[in-house]
């Protein structure tokens, strides 16, 4: 990294903040093309980095905000996206940001980003639970997070996380990221997952807040029964429990975590019938 007058700019990364970047234009160029984003969109990148996503995304899109919390690679990302016209860098921590305000210009848009690992779930949450109008979400993550958002009932991973994703989204691993691609090198791999919105949830519901707070007891205790997960839960009694899930048609005895959205739904919509 070079300033004006060819003087190097130091940089440290700073393992705090999780700083992993990738350096390769190829990469940066094929990442933008699996998430599908073309020049009529609109693209919020959480995490600039170098600058080398983003030079990426200025190609390909019509408008790129990108916001990047580390002060001291703000110069640096100066000098390299002087010539990115379309680009916006906005200094900030993403969770204190208030996003649908600060991206309200932008209309519908797309999320595109390689994020710290130790984010992941904190910042899943709060997109996954936001109002904003996302048309997408591309992102590069711990190859286990992206795993746990494409569990399939009975997996390992399947939890909330795979709920409310699979629930608004498609999510898709696309790319798997061997760590030697990152400087410095992560102890672990990664994947690139790309979630296109939904336009509609694959189940009906008919109160979304309890569709969630059902599937929220069903991990509650991950090894329990979803009957007693309901009881502590709810607390109804056992009766209670064994005749809501008769009535959704529901497993007697089944995990919860083996359960689908599907399951979900039908619980959500008896239990909205009392």
């Amino acid at each position: 990294m070079k300033q004006k007058n060819g003087k190097k700019q130091e940089f440290h990364h700073k393992r705090s903040l999780g700083q992993n970047f990738l350096t390769d234009d190829s990469l940066f160029a094929q990442l933008v093309t699996l998430s599908g984003v073309g020049e009529e969109d609109a693209v919020l990148e959480i995490g600039a980095g170098a600058g080398g996503m983003t030079k990426a995304l200025s190609k390909a899109c019509r408008q790129v905000m990108s916001i990047e919390v580390d002060d001291t690679l703000l110069p640096i990302l100066k000098l390299s996206l002087r010539h990115c016209e379309n680009v916006e860098l906005v200094h900030g921590d993403v969770l204190k940001l208030n996003l649908p305000e600060l991206t309200k210009k932008l209309g519908p848009f797309h999320i595109v980003a390689n994020i710290p690992y130790y984010l992941t779930t904190e910042l899943m949450t709060l997109l996954l639970t936001s109002q904003m109008p996302l048309r997408s979400i591309s992102l590069m993550v711990q190859k286990e997070a992206a795993e746990r958002m494409v569990a399939r009932p009975g997996e390992e991973g399947y939890g909330m996380l795979a709920v409310r994703a699979q629930y608004y989204y498609a999510p898709e691993i696309t790319l798997d990221v061997p760590a030697c691609l990152f400087t410095p090198p992560p102890k672990v791999d990664s994947a690139f997952v790309v979630m296109p919105r939904r336009e509609k949830p694959p189940v009906d519901v008919k109160d979304e807040a309890m569709f969630f707070k059902v599937a929220s007891a069903a991990f509650a205790m991950r090894r329990k029964t979803m009957e007693n997960n309901l009881i502590a839960t709810f607390r109804i009694s056992r009766e209670e429990a064994k005749d809501w899930l008769e009535k959704a048609g529901v497993v007697s005895g089944a995990r919860g975590e083996t359960l689908s959205l599907s399951d979900f739904a039908a619980l959500a919509n008896c239990r909205g019938e009392k």
